[in-house]
């Protein structure tokens, strides 16, 4: 039997993105130039119609761990592979 993990919240995401901007005080378009993506881009992404990508989030100075730990944030672990 396969068990899949649960699908990861996206919309934490997003909204982790939206924290962070704000908490750095920058615009879309300080954001914009500090990650080489245009600003429709990060609006889609904060409005959930994109994910974006790892340079968006690294370009936040935030380790990569922490924030992609709230895409599973609740989730239960795997068990033991059966081999």
């Amino acid at each position: 039997m396969t068990i899949l993990p649960p699908d990861p919240d996206l919309n934490a995401l997003r909204l982790e993105l939206a924290r962070l901007r704000a908490a750095h005080g920058w615009t879309y378009d300080e954001l914009a130039g500090r990650s080489g993506l245009a600003r429709r881009t990060l609006i889609e992404i904060e409005q959930g119609r994109t994910v974006g990508t790892l340079k968006t989030w690294h370009a936040l100075g935030t380790p990569l761990d922490e924030l992609f730990s709230t895409l599973c944030h609740g989730h239960d672990l795997p068990g033991p592979l059966d081999g």
